[in-house]
């Protein structure tokens, strides 16, 4: 390997391997208990819970390292009335033709339409943003590498820390999403990837029987 400045590891914590194999499947069992649902309750979520789960995701591996992200977490209340009316604007013209009959048939079963009640509802919405340059130091002159992988992990990253936090989310993702670059007052270099809602979920909250419909192990995974 290439000479380079280092440090020892030193915070790594190896398990048995019986342990590592409960920990292993109770996180399975804890992401099966994970769902997508567009029924949200109002009640309030601390803002450190938010800030915890985002700092987290801020430790996925980036390209360079350069962590080619931005999350703005969207509270106030005017803020997500304006989202809602931008979002199901885009939404409307999506469902109305843009978006083509094969794709409206996938959707079908999940029973989605143009109106989003909950980016109005929900507690929190986080927008997530990829940026094409800056750099570890937010040099604007600098490329970043790998950005829509990068930031695909982190959204990861994100899900998995809010729903360990005992919340629920639901990944939105209206198309264009370029208004978001006003609302959440972002640079116009950046690309939205994605709205993410989070909260608890309603007490009259559903799931889709077509969400629950997950290919096997044999049928994602290889073992050569």
């Amino acid at each position: 390997m290439k000479d380079h400045e280092s440090t020892p590891l030193a915070d790594f914590e190896e398990l048995s391997p019986e342990a590592m194999l409960a920990a292993s499947e109770e996180f399975l069992a804890s992401m099966k208990r994970r769902h997508s649902v567009r029924h949200f309750s109002d009640r309030p979520v601390d803002r450190a819970v938010i800030e915890a789960a985002i700092a987290a995701a801020g430790r996925a591996p980036s390209g360079a390292n350069h962590q080619p992200w931005h999350f703005c977490a969207i509270g106030s209340a005017d803020k997500k009335k304006q989202l809602r009316e931008l979002a199901e604007n885009e939404e409307r013209a999506f469902y109305e033709g843009k978006a083509g009959e094969d794709w409206l048939d996938a959707l079908s079963p999940l029973g989605t339409d143009a109106n989003k009640p909950y980016l109005e509802h929900a507690p929190w919405i986080i927008a997530i943003f990829g940026q094409r340059k800056g750099g570890i130091d937010g040099d604007e002159s600098q490329q970043n590498y790998y950005v829509p992988e990068s930031v695909g992990i982190a959204m990861g990253f994100l899900i998995t820390a809010l729903h360990q936090a005992g919340l629920c989310m639901l990944t939105h993702t209206p198309k264009p999403m370029s208004f978001l670059h006003d609302l959440c007052d972002r640079p116009k270099g950046e690309k939205p990837y994605l709205l993410l809602v989070v909260g608890y979920p309603a007490d009259d909250a559903t799931v889709p029987l077509h969400s629950l419909k997950k290919k096997p192990l044999d049928q994602i995974a290889s073992f050569i």
